[in-house]
């Protein structure tokens, strides 16, 4: 992703037009906070952004902030939440990809 794309992320989240206080609440409202973030195309850059910057509040990338410090509390190490959360899209869509071309043998 280059650096304009990683400036203007924002720009295509779903819930770039809800209203804030929806996304910044507490308790079982946070379940329903995160639902958008389910099918957004910025998901992973949401999160990255959140985790890099220590962001506190609200929902990121489909978390919560208690998510969130958890997941910074079990990888201390991680230096760069992007680059490691882009990496495993890349993958991820790699071995998409090698399954759709694998031929299915349909028996039965």
């Amino acid at each position: 992703m280059g650096e304009d794309e990683q400036e203007t992320w924002g720009e295509h989240a779903i819930c770039r037009t809800a209203d804030p206080d929806e996304l910044f609440v507490d308790g079982a409202a946070q379940n329903r906070a995160k639902a958008p973030c389910t099918g957004c195309p910025v998901r992973t850059e949401c999160l990255a952004h959140a985790l890099d910057n220590r962001i506190e509040h609200g929902v990121w990338g489909g978390m919560t902030e208690r998510e969130r410090r958890s997941l910074l509390r079990r990888r201390p190490l991680v230096t760069s939440w992007r680059r490691l959360l882009e990496a495993a899209r890349s993958e991820h869509e790699r071995i998409v990809r090698s399954d759709d071309e694998q031929p299915w043998n349909a028996t039965g």
